[in-house]
């Protein structure tokens, strides 16, 4: 049979295209499981249903009780904490920090009394007993086992109990059941479903770890992340101190929420302000200019950074850092356009601090005042905060939750805060200036 990784459609020739949904080159060989032999079974549609269907209004709806790991940024990402019985997928680049982030996970959870296993079948215990050290993971209800066969991990995990498993890596698990090689699709499929089935009816949290493609996706089909309750992805550079947690599907709590850490020498530190991160106070600086993002359901200030000069070896050039360099073309254009002031013999840079990436619209007007601000060499008044979208006529748009970006940048000494004329949810007690095209930046920001 052929697999789709996508989709998880099966065919019985290979072809380009999936036959299902179309992804091109997706179709893997595997070999077919072969139903055993016997009688079929007969629908018999007169017998009474075993499960009865009743109305939605008077479904009893129960508090789901959550368990707090004391790591704020990773609860909040959860949506509050782990459920009992949650299968959890976290994903991310070699080197980010997953087995880290749940050895932390689980030592402080072990430190609650509670038992927790630590699968691994990728290190050897000393690999990670040098790692708890560093870490100082010292709970006695923390156990390791280094294992890679299914049916062992299953059997320890019916000895000791515990109350928390976490699998690194579900590549590496393998079932005797199957002559697939581990990481093989068919593989991946069945031991993800062995371990999410075994969570629901023993009401214990499994968090299996998982890699990911040059394309930053999980490895394996597609279909195992829709086996799991909750996909987590671990975002960030490796050269970078600060990484990134943020949920992508959660059947306990909401895809917006994400948490912030910081790599350090003892592990990953949470980050409870993450606007320090992002911006600096210097406000004598050229070609600076604030604005405000949201991220999940936090608001942060974010610091953007150009640099226009001279185009002396060619071409002009047009690099940005943290978002669509499509955009700062657009934004180029619109300068052009409304202003009058040609950038067509300038390079122009543009660096959002920090090595954040942003694909909301909120910075557009940050980010055409810092071009303008580096232009002419003047820095923006002190206190100045620009948020709002651009469109392609230079009319200045009003992004979504206005009134939380307000009062963080309020909350942060910024008094000057420009947005835009149509924003209708701002605080009374709050002063702002509103402004409908960016024409009306040069007087605002530079006199």
């Amino acid at each position: 049979m052929f697999f789709c990784k996508e989709c998880g459609g099966e065919t019985t020739k290979w072809s380009g295209r999936c036959p299902h949904c179309g992804a091109w080159n997706s179709l893997k060989e595997i070999d077919s499981v072969i139903k055993k032999k016997g009688k079929k079974k007969t629908l018999h549609t007169n017998l009474a249903p075993r499960a009865k269907a009743g109305k939605l209004s008077e479904v009893n709806i129960k508090k789901i009780p959550r368990q707090k790991t004391g790591i704020g940024e990773f609860d909040g990402t959860l949506g509050g904490g782990i459920v009992s019985g949650m299968a959890v997928l976290i994903g991310g680049e070699p080197g980010i920090g997953k087995s880290t982030l749940m050895l932390q996970v689980a030592n402080k959870i072990a430190e609650n009394n509670k038992i927790v296993l630590y699968v691994s079948g990728e290190e050897s215990r000393e690999q990670i007993g040098l790692r708890g050290k560093r870490l100082k993971c010292t709970a006695d209800n923390l156990y390791l086992l280094c294992a890679t066969e299914i049916e062992e991990i299953l059997k320890t995990i019916t000895e000791i109990e515990p109350e928390l498993v976490v699998i690194d890596s579900i590549q590496s698990v393998y079932t005797e059941n199957l002559d697939n090689a581990p990481g093989s699709i068919t593989q991946l499929r069945e031991c993800t479903a062995l371990f999410t089935r075994h969570a629901k009816q023993n009401n214990i949290p499994f968090f299996l770890i998982g890699h990911v493609t040059k394309d930053g996706a999980v490895a394996g089909p597609k279909i195992i992340e829709h086996m799991v309750d909750t996909v987590l992805y671990f975002e960030g550079e490796q050269q970078k101190q600060f990484k990134i947690l943020r949920a992508t599907k959660n059947r306990f709590g909401s895809t917006n929420e994400i948490g912030i850490f910081q790599m350090q020498t003892n592990g990953l530190q949470e980050i409870a302000d993450p606007s320090e991160l992002f911006f600096n106070r210097d406000e004598n600086s050229t070609g600076t200019a604030i604005s405000c993002v949201i991220e999940g359901s936090r608001a942060f200030l974010v610091e953007v950074q150009a640099l226009v000069a001279n185009a002396s070896y060619g071409n002009s050039q047009r690099v940005a850092l943290g978002f669509d360099h499509r955009k700062l073309a657009l934004q180029l254009a619109l300068i052009d356009k409304n202003l009058g002031l040609d950038l067509k013999n300038n390079d122009v840079f543009v660096n959002l601090v920090g090595g954040i990436k942003v694909n909301e619209p909120a910075v557009d007007l940050a980010t055409i005042a810092a071009i303008l601000s580096s232009l002419k060499d003047l820095s923006l008044p002190k206190g100045t905060i620009l948020i709002g979208e651009v469109g392609l006529n230079g009319e200045v748009r009003p992004v979504s939750q206005a009134e939380k970006r307000i009062k963080e940048a309020k909350k942060l000494g910024y008094n000057n805060i420009i947005i835009s004329a149509r924003t209708k949810e701002i605080p009374t007690n709050i002063k702002v200036q509103k402004i409908k095209q960016i024409r009306q930046l040069f007087p605002i920001l530079f006199g």
